[in-house]
């Protein structure tokens, strides 16, 4: 069996243990003949390198690895990049989710002004990782699960059109983890229908590799539980924020119990509820700083301190074995089913082809290619047209240095209460955002 050569754009992510050790783990699945870590932040990827290098010299030795901030070192004779980069890192997700909230606005990773913030500094990263693939392994594929996933694919539509870039999220996969244990069935015994936006959409089946339906009994849980499960699904989204959010779903659900909701709706359905529970002061990157990046880089220099991994306290992101499998599609032309965002073309019969739409695929050497989900229903449709519009707004924006199509989206946004408020927030992003945004005019 091939042996692959990958690198991690990012390496100096929080998650990046736990997606090297969920590798190491299907090694057998995905076998590895070097690793790369690449990040433009030398002092904070050295700390998680070093500590990997003492790992993966015990577990793995005989697979060769690096980490670099140079990118021909990075990207030369790769087969696969794996990029999850947040631009800014978490000083500037901060200033995503306490400015709007200082307008009595969402303060959101992803979701209204915070995800459009993060967008567009994103761009700009995610352009500059993928030219950097192109021109040292034109071959390669970008499998890509940076933050916000919807404005940072309809950037590469835009872009990089011919770009070998695959676009997917681990949200639905911890949501489909949670109904397995609803149900009692394992996450890779089911296949689901879903369509929507990246943190937009909705489930319309989940049936069993024999076809029975289990929508009925997971909606019924759901409507009085929200997502909530009594055995831990996975430790990235069991924080006290995410309890919330997955008990949350039970009221998202009572507004179109139609389909099963994607947990991020609450921040369009329910912004002001989201709003008075929020604390302006401690936001979700305080709760990930004090958190996952606490322990991580803590786990870091407890390895470093002892010259051994063992008992390290590095975890296995076992959600995250999705990374694995869409590699193996594309590697071994497996047709593995998954969700990714894509571009609609048809998949959803009622939406415009040049939406990038989040539905099922299957997946083989030639990438993924989108499931026809047939005509959704006004209200869905309505919502994501909404959604979809902003994300289109913001590359604009970007692409053109608009000021206008910028104030344009955050007006749009249904997380924001007028044209006032957006241009309010807007202003406040613009001096935030000085370093990273292109300038707008």
């Amino acid at each position: 069996m091939k042996k692959f050569s990958v690198v991690i754009a990012g390496g100096g992510s929080t998650f990046t243990p736990g997606i090297v050790m969920m590798m190491l783990e299907n090694h057998e699945r995905f076998p590895m003949r070097e690793l790369v870590l690449y990040d433009n932040d030398e002092e904070r990827q050295a700390k998680l390198g070093e500590a990997l290098e003492i790992l993966l010299k015990e577990q793995a030795p005989d697979l060769k690895f690096s980490y670099t901030t140079d990118p021909e070192e990075a990207f030369t004779d790769k087969d696969f990049c794996m990029a999850h980069i947040r631009v800014g890192k978490y000083a500037m997700r901060e200033q995503d989710e306490k400015i709007p909230l200082r307008h009595g606005v969402i303060g959101q990773e992803t979701c209204g002004p915070g995800g459009i913030a993060y967008g567009m500094r994103s761009i700009t990263g995610m352009l500059e990782i993928i030219d950097h693939m192109e021109k040292y392994s034109p071959d390669c594929w970008m499998l890509n699960y940076s933050n916000p996933a919807a404005i940072v694919a309809e950037a590469c539509r835009v872009l990089r059109p011919d770009a070998k870039v695959l676009n997917i999220c681990d949200m639905p996969v911890g949501t489909l983890r949670r109904m397995s244990q609803i149900i009692d069935k394992k996450p890779e015994e089911l296949e689901v229908r879903y369509f929507g936006l990246n943190h937009f959409g909705w489930w319309t089946s989940v049936k069993d590799k024999e076809g029975q339906e289990y929508i009925d009994q997971i909606r019924e849980y759901v409507a009085e539980n929200g997502y909530l499960t009594q055995v831990e699904v996975d430790k990235q989204h069991m924080d006290a924020s995410w309890q919330e959010t997955h008990k949350k779903a039970r009221d998202v659900l009572a507004v179109n119990p139609r389909y099963l909701p994607n947990t991020y709706l609450k921040y369009y359905l329910y912004p002001d509820y989201e709003v008075a529970h929020s604390d302006p002061d401690h936001t979700r990157a305080n709760e990930v700083m004090a958190g996952r990046e606490n322990e991580v880089f803590t786990a870091a220099r407890t390895i470093i301190e002892k010259g051994t991994a063992v008992d390290g306290g590095f975890h296995i992101d076992n959600h995250a074995s999705f990374i694995v499998d869409l590699a193996r599609a594309i590697a071994f032309n497996t047709h593995e089913r998954m969700l990714m965002i894509v571009e609609n073309n048809g998949a959803i019969a009622n939406f415009p082809d040049d939406a990038m739409v989040e539905v099922p695929c299957i997946v083989g050497n030639d990438g993924p290619e989108p499931l026809a989900q047939g005509k959704i229903p006004s209200f869905e449709q309505a919502l994501m047209f909404q959604q979809v519009t902003v994300e289109k707004l913001v590359v604009e924006a970007y692409i053109e240095g608009s000021y206008q199509k910028l104030w344009q989206a955050l007006t749009l946004s249904k997380t924001v209460p007028s044209a006032q408020v957006a241009k309010d927030i807007l202003d406040d992003l613009i001096e935030a955002n000085k370093d990273f945004w292109p300038e707008l005019q």
